[in-house]
């Protein structure tokens, strides 16, 4: 019995070779079961803490502070300048100017270096309130007027910073070790400038004729007398300028004495 041919039994062309394999291809895929993910959980992270902003120093606190500062070292510098006119350089220490001015000695030591440098800024400091009398002359002034007024000054100097004219006189006494730079200085440049301003009222005819330099160390001794040798004042008249009278009539004597010895021959006395 003779059997039909198949498909199968067909030989396969190229064509129907590459039609299975793209039937093959074309086959879905398997599904895979699905894998089962962990999901990490979100990291948390610790909330910042709270840091409040910087607030700014307000004027008034920098002020205050300031000011706070200044009069540490002002109560420093006056308990020294007692000590030191009373006892000197060397027979001062800063233990014993700590405790005047009620302070520790690393504090004062914050302030200044050493006992040298505390020393040489009293110096200077009373210099400028020696000199600031002074610094008042000017040619446009009557002269009577200008030194008459520069003798109440300086006498008020005497009265009320007697420590400090001592100290001077202490230092000028000893050869002015630490404040040599400063008299070659300062007090040079100002008592040219001064002597200018003398020698153009001499010039004018409104002085009788005086050396400028003269002049001013007759004043500087008669006033600063008060202060220097207050012991011997006082030990003289029982007075001492604390006493209003008593520093009137010496700025009216003064000013007499130095006045009258300069006025022009037709010059009135001082009154």
């Amino acid at each position: 019995m003779n059997r039909q041919p198949t498909t199968a039994d067909m030989p396969k062309t190229p064509s129907t070779a590459a039609a299975g394999t793209a039937a093959k291809r074309a086959r879905p895929a398997a599904a895979q079961p699905a894998r089962k993910t962990t999901r990490k959980p979100a990291l948390r992270t610790a909330p910042a803490p709270h840091v409040p902003a910087a607030r700014s120093t307000s004027a008034a606190t920098i002020r205050r502070r300031a000011r706070q500062i200044e009069d540490k070292r002002a109560a420093i510098l006056g308990a020294a300048l007692g000590l030191f006119s009373r006892f000197g350089l060397h027979g001062t220490s800063v233990d014993k100017v700590a405790a005047r001015a009620d302070v520790s000695k690393s504090n004062l030591l914050y302030y200044f270096a050493n006992k040298e440098e505390l020393y040489v800024s009293v110096l200077r400091d009373l210099l400028a309130v020696w000199l600031e009398p002074l610094r008042g002359f000017s040619a446009e002034q009557d002269p009577r007027a200008a030194i008459g007024d520069y003798i109440r000054r300086k006498l008020a100097v005497s009265r009320d910073s007697p420590d400090a004219s001592r100290l001077f006189c202490l230092e000028m006494v000893q050869g002015a070790p630490l404040l040599r730079d400063e008299l070659g200085r300062e007090l040079r440049d100002l008592v040219e400038r001064k002597s200018e301003v003398i020698r153009a009222w001499v010039a004018d005819g409104r002085l009788a004729p005086v050396e400028p330099h003269h002049l001013i160390f007759a004043l500087w001794a008669t006033t600063q007398h008060y202060a220097d040798f207050g012991v011997q004042v006082q030990a003289l008249t029982g007075s001492t300028l604390d006493d209003p009278e008593f520093f009137e009539a010496a700025v009216e004597n003064v000013q007499r004495i130095v006045l009258d010895g300069i006025a022009r021959a037709s010059g009135a006395t001082a009154g």
